[in-house]
């Protein structure tokens, strides 16, 4: 089973769809995780509706620190805002890595999560199963 961990600045709306997303739709394949370089108080309301509006889990999301991941083995870092991507942290080992960047959108109506999510849902998942040889 492939660990990865999704980056973004605030993890609050786009890497926290990615990991419910990859956790669901990649399960017994993958464990997913987010993080972010600068976190936010709280997951975005607009990311968890419109997880729920797609029958996704929401329990247990929470913004958390990368540094939280820094010790944990890891076969995937996914970038998906170019912010994370320069503010990238070195890991401890050799980690594959990939930028994937998707729209922000932070105070955009429901509507805009929505979009955000299918957007994820169909770039991500066949990146992640392509980086980590995983069959589709």
């Amino acid at each position: 089973m492939g660990n990865i961990l999704i980056l973004c600045t605030g993890n609050s709306c786009r890497s926290q769809m990615a990991q419910a997303i990859l956790n669901h739709d990649l399960a017994g394949q993958v464990q997913a995780f987010s993080a972010g370089t600068s976190p936010q108080p709280q997951v975005a309301s607009g990311a968890i509706e419109a997880l729920q509006d797609a029958g996704l889990p929401v329990d247990g999301l929470y913004p958390k620190d990368v540094d939280v991941f820094l010790n944990k083995p890891l076969d995937l870092v996914v970038t998906v805002c170019d912010n994370a991507r320069e503010s990238c942290p070195v890991f401890p080992r050799q980690v594959k890595t990939i930028h994937l960047p998707f729209h922000d959108p932070h105070g955009e109506p429901l509507a805009g999560f929505i979009t955000v999510r299918d957007d994820i849902r169909e770039r991500l998942v066949p990146a992640v199963q392509a980086a980590l040889g995983l069959e589709g």
